[in-house]
């Protein structure tokens, strides 16, 4: 599985670019910034939103380089995430955590046998990891995941928390939000980022919030780790009535402006925003304000043919589960009136597009690229 996510983000991040239909070159960074919210009309009610900073490069988050050769060349290491969120696992409480998942000795028989396997290879890495997040954190337990609700609270994937996995937890006092992330966003971004702007200025702002809370993961790969920040807010019980969809509603911004970082090319797939809508009924997108980009269909999923245009991409955009993604195209902000929609109303009239072999190369790289930005999301896949 390890070598299939890599696969799969290595395409991607590996600094692909092409002319064939624009005059001026489409590159794709290591670096992205990507804005999502979940609106869950179906069984919680509640509004989540998201701004998640990733990267394979350890000069873009930066962790030291001995530290995350360490972790990535013992097997066993699943995945390093520091998080403020209450009650990060059963009999932790109003404490901040770092968890260091590992996969399960075979050899291991019976619960005490796993804990003490998990909790020697754990000790191997806490030490460092606390000087490199300048933190304290003591051993707490070792947690055996039997489900996918922390998977769920954090958001996750299956590798950091889902069922099965198993967890050694360190804690430390509670800390609140923004000074965390203040704290460890000036550990592993660097200026250039930091100063940028663009989403992590909207995540700074959102830090703030009273439901907010912030996760950092390292999840090894084969030849390198995919590190991810993210901050989230919660919004209880705000999806019962919303019949239109505002995004930067809940990012609480008028314009939303994508990171200088990118001002020396054309990098259209490297700020993406997701929107996801459960709803227990059929439901549908309707009375779009800005545009639509013009797709195809390819192994079942709808393509952009030219993502040097902004506009949104709804795949599905009708059934109980709606999901779309706005690019920037060429542009390096978007207003809070262009990215409103509706729920319900006339159906989308979108323009597809015959197959093209001009485009080719640009729609293999949308089709990966879209998917390795959202591939540790919390997405919702056919």
């Amino acid at each position: 599985m390890r070598k299939k996510i890599f696969f799969l983000i290595l395409i991607v991040l590996i600094g692909i670019s092409t002319n064939y239909v624009y005059s001026q070159e489409i590159s794709l960074a290591t670096f992205q910034e990507t804005a999502q919210i979940i609106v869950d009309k179906s069984i919680s009610q509640n509004v989540t939103a998201s701004i998640t900073l990733q990267s394979t490069s350890i000069q873009e988050i930066r962790i030291p380089a001995e530290l995350e050769q360490k972790i990535r060349e013992n097997d066993r290491i699943q995945a390093i995430i520091l998080t403020n969120h209450d009650k990060c696992v059963l009999g932790v409480v109003d404490q901040s955590c770092i968890m260091i998942n590992v996969e399960r000795d075979r050899a291991d028989k019976g619960i005490i046998a796993i804990q003490d396997s998990t909790k020697e290879i754990a000790e191997l890495y806490i030490d460092e990891i606390n000087q490199a997040f300048d933190t304290d954190a003591k051993f707490h337990s070792v947690f055996i995941h039997s489900n996918d609700d922390i998977n769920k609270a954090l958001e996750t994937s299956g590798v950091i928390s889902g069922a099965g996995t198993i967890s050694a937890v360190y804690t430390m006092p509670m800390e609140d939000t923004y000074s965390m992330y203040e704290k460890i966003s000036a550990i592993l971004l660097p200026k250039i980022i930091r100063e940028g702007g663009g989403f992590y200025d909207v995540a700074k702002n959102l830090s703030f919030e009273e439901n907010s809370k912030m996760t950092f993961s390292l999840i090894p790969l084969d030849s390198k780790s995919l590190l991810q920040l993210k901050l989230s807010v919660d919004y209880s019980n705000r999806a019962t009535t919303i019949s239109e969809i505002s995004p930067l509603e809940f990012l609480k911004v008028e314009n939303l402006k994508r990171s200088d970082y990118f001002s020396s090319g054309l990098y259209p797939l490297n700020s993406i925003i997701q929107i996801v809508v459960l709803s227990s009924e059929n439901t549908n997108v309707s009375d779009v304000k800005g545009n639509l980009v013009p797709t195809q269909i390819i192994d079942n999923e709808k393509i952009p043919t030219d993502i040097s245009k902004e506009g949104w991409i709804f795949d599905p955009e009708e059934g109980q589960r709606i999901q779309g993604k706005y690019i920037f195209g060429e542009k390096t902000s978007v207003s809070k009136e262009e990215l409103k929609f509706s729920l319900g109303g006339a159906q989308l009239q979108v323009k597809k597009v015959e197959f093209d072999e001009s485009i080719a190369l640009v729609i293999i790289i949308t089709i990966v690229a879209i998917a390795a930005a959202l591939f540790y999301l919390k997405g919702y896949k056919k």
